[in-house]
C-alpha cells in the first residue's frame, strides 16, 4: 500500500520501520521541524526524519499544518493511507481526507483511557497495572476516532516511562501492521469509543516536576517513574534544585517530618514522606551537576542525615 507517514518522536520510528519492513510504499514521511537542543542551541533533526533519511524517504516539515497548501502537497504523493504515529499535531479534516482509505493512528493507551500527548507517563504517574496500544480511524478531535484493535500490555513494578514507551512503540508497530493487513482485506470493523470512559493524559509541563514531599511516597516514586526523564521529580535542599531520579517505596514507616534524610545504606537514602511513609531514594541529581547513587551523596557531602528536602516554589 502507498502510505504517507506522519510522526516525529523516538517512540514513531519502529512504526515507520515496520512499514518499510512489510514491503509498503512510503514516499514521504511528514514530521515535526528541527528543534535548537542544548546549550548550543544547535538545530537537532527529529528521530523519525534521521531515520527517514538513512531509506532514502523524502522528509517534509511544515511549521504549520491549518493551511491549504499542506494537503495538496500530501495529495501529490497520491497516498492510499495516512499512518499517524505520536506526530503532535491536530490535523484538518482536509487534510484526513487526503488518503482513499482515510488515516489511521497508533496511539499508546487503551482508548478512550489516557487520550491526550502524555499517555504513558499519566499512566504510570496515576499507578496503572496494565496500559497498552490502539490503532484507530481519526477524526478531527483528539484521539476521538473509531477503535480498530489494541494490545494490552502490563506495566512493570518499577518501569520508568522511556522502558515501557519502547515497549509499547514496539507492540504498537505490530499492532499497525496487522490493521493494515486487515484493512486491505477488508477483514476489519472498527467500533465507536465509550466517550463516558474517557480519561485524559495532558501535555507535561515543568510544573508538573515540582513535588512536595508532604505527598505518599507511592505517589511520589510513580511520579518519579513516570515524569523521567522530563519533567523529572524536583524538590530543593541547601538551597539548590535536585531532581530524584530513581526511588522506591521504602518498606517501613516513619516519624520524621516530610522531606527529611533519615537513613542511609548501600541501597540508598530513607527520605520521609507523607503519611508517614518514606522514600528509599536510589538516584538523584543536583541541577547542573551528574547522578549520583543516594549513598554517593552522603559520601561526597552532598547531602547529610537530618537535611530536608522541601517543595520548589511555584513561579509567580
Amino acid at each position: 500500500m502507498r502510505i504517507v507517514f506522519l510522526g516525529t518522536p523516538v517512540s514513531a520510528v519502529p512504526s515507520l520501520r515496520a512499514l518499510i519492513d512489510a514491503g509498503h510504499d512510503v514516499p514521504l514521511v511528514v514530521t515535526q521541524p528541527d528543534r535548537p537542543r542544548g546549550r548550543s542551541s544547535h538545530l537537532i533533526a527529529p528521530p523519525v526524519k534521521v531515520f527517514a533519511a538513512a531509506q532514502g524517504i523524502e522528509s517534509m516539515q511544515p511549521t504549520r499544518v491549518r493551511t491549504p497548501e499542506f494537503p495538496k502537497l500530501l495529495a501529490e504523493r497520491a497516498p492510499e493511507l495516512l499512518v499517524v504515529v505520536a506526530y503532535g499535531r491536530i490535523l484538518t479534516a482536509a487534510v484526513l481526507a487526503v488518503a482513499q482509505n482515510g488515516a489511521i493512528n497508533l496511539h499508546f493507551s487503551l482508548l478512550p483511557r489516557y487520550r491526550g500527548a502524555a499517555p504513558v507517563q499519566w499512566a504510570i504517574a496515576n499507578g496503572e497495572c496494565t496500559t497498552g496500544v490502539t490503532t484507530m480511524r481519526m477524526n478531527e478531535r483528539l484521539d476521538e476516532g473509531d477503535i480498530l484493535l489494541q494490545q494490552e500490555l502490563a506495566i512493570g513494578p518499577e518501569e520508568h516511562a522511556p522502558e515501557l514507551q519502547a515497549r509499547l512503540a514496539q507492540a504498537g508497530a505490530e499492532l499497525l501492521i496487522r490493521t493494515i493487513d486487515s484493512l486491505s482485506r477488508a477483514a476489519l470493523a472498527s467500533r465507536a469509543q465509550d466517550s463516558s470512559s474517557a480519561t485524559y493524559a495532558p501535555r507535561l509541563t515543568g510544573g508538573d516536576g515540582r513535588i512536595d514531599p508532604v505527598l505518599p511516597a507511592a505517589l511520589i516514586a510513580r511520579k518519579i517513574r513516570g515524569f523521567d526523564p522530563w519533567p523529572g521529580v524536583w524538590m530543593r535542599c541547601r538551597g539548590k534544585n535536585l531532581r530524584l531520579v530513581a526511588a522506591t517505596v521504602f518498606d517501613g514507616r516513619t516519624a520524621a517530618a516530610p522531606g527529611e534524610i533519615v537513613a542511609a545504606s548501600a541501597d540508598g537514602l530513607v527520605v520521609a514522606a507523607g503519611e508517614s511513609t518514606a522514600l528509599l531514594v536510589r538516584r538523584l541529581q543536583f541541577e547542573g551537576r551528574r547522578v549520583v547513587d543516594g549513598q554517593d551523596a552522603i559520601h561526597g557531602r552532598q547531602l547529610e542525615i537530618g537535611d530536608r528536602l522541601a517543595a520548589i516554589a511555584q513561579q509567580p
